[in-house]
Order: C-alpha cells, then structure tokens, then sequence
C-alpha cells in the first residue's frame, strides 16, 4: 500500500512542540489527566523543591505545600534560589527557561545524585503549561523577582519586586480544569506521601497546609530524624503490631554501586511481609536489584547463623531468597548517582551493581546483630527455618 493509494504522506504529519505538545497529550508527560495525574505534577515540583532545598548539603532544608482555597497549590522552598537566566557558566537551563520550554523530562547530570519523587519527572514547563496561571518567584541574592504566565506563556518578563531576605524558589499554580478531570487535590494522599520523604530524608522539614476548608486550615508538618528505622516502626504500628521488636538499621556508602543504602529491618509475629523499597527517595513497587540484594543479603545471614549452631547441616539446602519474609517488616532505600530503571513504568531498578552491594552488606550488619543477640536471633531463625519433619 503506497502513500498515493491512502492519501496519506510526509506533507500530512503535524509535528508538535513545546506547550502545544503537552497541552494536547498530557498523559505522555504526567500519567493521566485524572487525580493521579493532578498530584504527579504537583509532586513533581515538590521534587524540584526537595531537591533545592537539599542543594546546600547537611541533610537540613525546609519545603512547604499550599493547597490555597482558588483550587491551586503554593510549593516553597528555602534553596538557593533558582535563577532566571539560563546559566552560560555550566549549560544549566535558568527558570524562564525551564517554564516556557517543555524537555520532556528532568536531566540528571551525571554524578549528581536528586531526590526523584515520580517514575518519570517532568520540567516545570510542563506544570506551566498545564495550568491557567502560575506564577513564578525567585529570591536570590537579596532580591525577589517575579513573573506570570498563563497556560504556558509567559505574559511579561521577569520583574524585580524588591529586596528580601533569605533565598528560595516559589512556584503558584492552578491546574487547567480544561485538562483534567478534577482539579481536587486529595490532602491524605499528598500527606502520605510528603512523609515518605520525610522519612527518607532525616531533617528535612515538610509541611503541607490545607487552606480550602472554611473550618480553618488543615496543617501536617513532616519531619522525622530516624530515617528508615523511625520508618519501619511507623509500618509497624501502621499495621496494628502492638509493639515493635529490635529493628536492625545501618547506613553505608559503597562506591562499587556509585551511591548509598539505607536498611531497616525488623520480624514480627505476622505471617504477612511488608517490604518497601525506594530508589533515590522514589517508591519502586516492582522492587529491583536493590530488593534483590536485601533477601539476598537476609538468606546468606541467617544462614550462615544456623549452620554455625548447628540448626543446619551441611546436607541441608541453602535458605533462598524468597525464604526470609514471613513476618519481615523492611525499607530499603538506596541512593545513586546514576539510577536505571527497567520497564516503561520505572518501577523496577536494574542497577546490577547494587544487588550485590546491597547483599553483602545487609549479611555482615544482620549476621554481626545475630551473633550479639542470641535469643532475639532464635526467635528470627525458628520464624524462618522449615519446621522439622514430623512437627
């Protein structure tokens, strides 16, 4: 079949660009157009805000979320200020830029590890251009500048608004309800993910405020200074546990895997699992090879605990990955310069480095806590251990 019998040829294809693009497949950029879509925009900028605020090192920062009573959403953070004017110096885009050309998705420098918050994160040009009005406002170097736009474009050029103390980026939004099927975020859906971050970034300091009902605001501030061991715990009681046992935590950097883990672990008396697993502070529900390498790094340590007290022999087989999650409430969190994912979702991470990484270190930190506590290690191995035959 040719292009003359269909009537159909190169002088027929529209290309689109830029806002027009988005506006006219926004699924492509966040999703969908429906609630999950609405809040993957609006924790995209959170992202872009988590990642400023933390620009500066020492695990500080500070982030607010506004759902302001216009239907709309005010993220603030306490950065250096992001930069109008794109920056020569580095090749960096500045935030005109970033707001009035869409790039499809946020560009990681190599070597620069960010907090990402959604399985593909999207530039703050594509907020813009799904969103009647937003308006952009910078503090940096002791000056605010502000500037406007309406459904991607901008309607003046930057403009100083006067002098002002402290620095950070501010980004005002409303959602186009001629996108989206609802423009309502959903405050507990928002909070339960803020606190994520929360815990996966110890200090950092989130607050989400909501400011439509008419019976005063509704206000959450997330911080938690225990990282992933104050995260396990949560879980826990989350899930009903009346208390919570040991919770085996550790940190470490591993330059083989050019990143960081963060590993908390703890049994319960449940028969059910409970395993989350994140990758540069982003939920990765089909796990991966940092998931991997915890069971992994589980089955080695309980293992080689039970051999060396005899509750295995050397005809035993050896315990499996898949053998250590009855009862096990964990979070691995791992951190990389250069993450990869596999599969068009991003939910998996394919890192083949980190596997091995990740089992190793868990085998030494849950094998060395085995041998210094006997009698909670009895417990963990009699929950994991094949029941003998003719029990």
């Amino acid at each position: 079949m040719s292009a003359e019998t269909t009537g159909y040829d190169a002088a027929r294809i529209t290309v689109l660009e830029g806002r027009e693009a988005v506006r006219k497949r926004p699924g492509m950029y966040i999703g969908s157009t429906d609630i999950r879509g609405l809040h993957h925009m609006l924790l995209d900028e959170v992202g872009r805000a988590v990642n400023a605020s933390l620009a500066g090192g020492g695990g500080g920062g500070r982030v607010e979320v506004t759902l302001t009573p216009d239907g709309g959403a005010r993220v603030t953070d306490d950065g250096p200020g992001a930069p109008f004017d794109d920056c020569g110096d580095t090749g960096d885009p500045g935030l005109e830029t970033l707001l009035t050309r869409c790039f499809g998705s946020a560009r990681r420098r190599p070597g620069r590890r960010t907090v990402l918050v959604t399985p593909w994160t999207t530039d703050p040009g594509v907020t813009n251009a799904l969103s009647s009005r937003l308006t952009a406002e910078v503090r940096r170097q002791g000056v605010r500048r502000v500037q406007e736009f309406a459904r991607g474009v901008a309607l003046a050029p930057p403009a100083d608004a006067g002098p002002v103390t402290g620095s950070g980026t501010t980004l005002t939004f409303r959602p186009d309800p001629e996108v989206f099927g609802t423009v309502e975020f959903g405050f507990a859906a928002l909070a339960a993910r803020l606190a994520e971050l929360a815990f996966l970034n110890p200090g950092l300091d989130l607050v989400l405020t909501d400011e439509r009902s008419p019976d005063g605001p509704q206000r959450a501030r997330l911080r938690f200074l225990g990282g992933v061991r104050e995260f396990v715990t949560f879980l826990a009681v989350q899930a009903g546990e009346p208390f919570v046992r040991d919770v085996i935590a550790f940190e470490r950097e591993d330059p083989r895997m050019a990143g960081s883990m963060e590993v908390a672990l703890s049994w319960s008396d449940a028969h059910e699992e409970r395993v989350r697993s994140f990758v540069n502070s982003m939920a990765t529900h089909h796990g991966g090879s940092h998931e991997w390498g915890l069971r992994t790094g589980i089955a080695a340590a309980v293992d080689a605990y039970a051999r060396a007290k005899g509750l295995l022999t050397a005809t035993d087989p050896a315990l499996r990955a898949e053998d250590v999650g009855a009862g096990l409430t964990t979070v691995v969190s791992v951190k990389l310069d250069d993450p990869e994912f596999t599969g068009c979702m991003g939910w998996t991470l394919g890192n083949d480095a980190v596997s091995a990484c990740v089992a190793e270190a868990v085998r030494d930190q849950l094998g060395a806590w085995l041998e210094k506590h006997p009698q909670a290690a009895e417990a963990v191995v009699a929950r994991i251990l094949p029941a003998p035959v003719g029990n």
